[in-house]
């Protein structure tokens, strides 16, 4: 038998002799394991081992490649020193201990908490375990976000980093300290726009004297600073000056809690409406004076103009220059509205890339689509989807049939499975009454439950089959349509959900000299 060995360690042991040292608690892990392994005479295939990662973390490099590996079948047996090693979430517990493991023929042990799915018993502690390490997960989650927004009530500054015109205080921890040579700069932009300047126009006047941008300024003097998600640049452009423009930190004021994590599972932060932002006043020394502040405010809203119809703008986010990587910002002239890069006009030699008009963008982009359709779409899928999908502008598809349908079957297939679990189950209870293994009182309580777990499995594979069969017959109705079905399947225009779910993003380059051409480069989410 063939074993792979896992280990995991989930915070920063500081007993590291250098940076690539696997730590104490990992040595001890797998001093364990390789222990254990030797007195079942076991082979060992590979030691598996992630240092400094949580067991929510399902994008650990080790952890993904053993995954893989037993995907391959490349060994018979998953060692973990408990089960929490392998990962703290339930739902990881039911899809692939539970769920896929078996399927490959692997076998999962966890040795300090007696987890074995070769012992059919402890399948409920298995998941007791899970149910445990979920809830630990979720404590944990709760005492820290208790504890940051107790210090964000209180007008601590929690974040990575300071605020471009501001550095942390080493003295002083949570308070922020002015950084006087980028104060002035902020300075500057404010007294500018009181003045009349445009948000573009600023962005030039620094870019000609050079000024390094927030991002460029913090790498210079070695200051911690977000890295930008395209490519880097040393420019300011309209959107550093607007958000500049609004940020109530630069008063003296701490605002927080703008963005936070959707669930306790994903580390992706989502927008926070501003009512539950903490914003306390006075907490640090002022960059700007209120007068100077309120005179900026009320040119902002003056100079605020609501996109067209209030709509998010059809391509915003998704179409980006194909010289600079930036994404395009909206203008418009007269009826027409346009992308056009950024970096466009912030300095003399800038980008002097993307500019299409929407309108043209969305043409280029709904005849592509269409031909895809055109082109890669199955008939019969559409004849038997047609009832269920419109693509025409406006309406989106709710339950596409085919995706219905695969799913259903793997219901049915899943409920077929578990009937027979449960059958087996049952045998062996009676088996082990007969052998005198089971008090009687244990097994007709144990009787019982198995066979209302089958019973229940069986009223679920029924439901879904007479479910499939309705479904088949719809898909095979509605023959001898007068029209060809795929132009029932033709897009007359977008919507921002159909940008949203068909494409991923759209590099637009500049105009081809001598011609109207403009190239267009389309990466689709499918």
């Amino acid at each position: 038998m063939k074993a792979a060995i896992y280990c995991r360690l989930s915070e920063e042991d500081r007993n590291k002799r250098t940076e690539n040292d696997d730590s104490i608690s990992i040595q001890n892990q797998k001093t364990m394991l390789l222990q254990y392994a030797m007195q079942q005479e076991w082979e060992i295939y590979r030691i598996y081992s992630d240092d400094d990662y949580t067991g929510a973390d399902r994008k650990r490099p080790e952890f993904n490649r053993l995954l893989a590996d037993a995907k391959a079948r490349r060994f018979d047996i998953i060692l973990c020193k408990t089960q929490s090693r392998f990962t703290r979430e339930l739902e990881l517990v039911e899809k692939y201990i539970h769920g896929l493991f078996p399927l490959w023929g692997i076998r999962f042990i966890s040795v300090v908490d007696h987890a074995d799915t070769d012992n059919r018993g402890n399948k409920k502690s298995r998941q007791i375990n899970g149910l445990i390490n979920e809830w630990y997960l979720e404590d944990m989650s709760e005492n820290i976000k208790s504890v940051l927004t107790s210090r964000r009530q209180n007008g601590y500054h929690i974040g990575s980093f300071a605020l471009y015109g501001y550095r942390k205080d080493p003295e002083r921890k949570g308070h922020l300290l002015v950084d006087e040579e980028a104060a002035q700069v902020v300075r500057e932009v404010f007294t500018l726009f009181s003045r009349g300047y445009g948000k573009t126009a600023i962005a030039r006047i620094l870019n000609d004297r050079g000024i390094p941008n927030p991002a460029e300024y913090k790498r210079q003097k070695g200051m911690r600073y977000r890295q930008p998600e395209t490519k880097q640049s040393t420019l300011w452009k309209y959107s550093a000056i607007s958000s500049m423009l609004v940020n109530e930190i630069y008063i003296g004021n701490m605002v927080q809690g703008k963005y936070g994590s959707a669930s306790y599972k994903t580390k992706k932060n989502v927008p926070r409406p501003k009512s539950e932002w903490y914003t306390v006043e006075g907490t640090h020394e002022p960059i700007i004076s209120r007068e100077l502040w309120d005179a900026v405010r009320q040119k902002n809203a003056e100079r605020t103009k609501p996109f067209a119809s209030g709509r998010t703008g059809l391509f915003a986010g998704k179409a980006r220059c194909a010289n600079c990587g930036y994404t395009l910002r909206s203008s418009k002239k007269g009826e027409k509205r346009y992308l056009q890069c950024p970096n466009r006009h912030v300095a003399k030699d800038s980008c002097e890339g993307a500019f299409i008009s929407v309108e043209r963008l969305e043409r280029m982009v709904r005849e592509e689509l269409n031909r895809l359709l055109t082109e890669y779409l199955d008939e019969d899928l559409l004849k038997a989807e047609q009832k269920n999908i419109s693509l025409s502008c406006g309406q989106r598809s709710t339950a596409p049939m085919q995706q219905e349908l695969h799913s259903l079957r793997e219901r049915i297939s899943l409920y077929q499975k578990k009937q027979e679990e449960y059958a087996e189950s049952l045998r062996a209870v009676y088996m082990d009454r007969a052998r005198g293994l089971l008090p009687e009182r244990e097994a007709g309580e144990l009787a019982k439950e198995f066979l209302a777990g089958k019973e229940h499995f069986l009223r679920l594979h029924t439901q879904a089959q007479e479910h499939l069969a309705k479904l088949q017959k719809n898909a095979t109705e509605d023959h001898g349509q007068e029209d060809s079905v795929t132009k029932q399947f033709r897009l007359e225009c977008l919507d921002r959900e159909t940008v949203e779910t068909m494409v991923e993003y759209v590099n637009v380059g500049r105009r081809i000299a001598g011609s109207r051409d403009v190239p267009v480069e389309i990466h689709w989410n499918f």
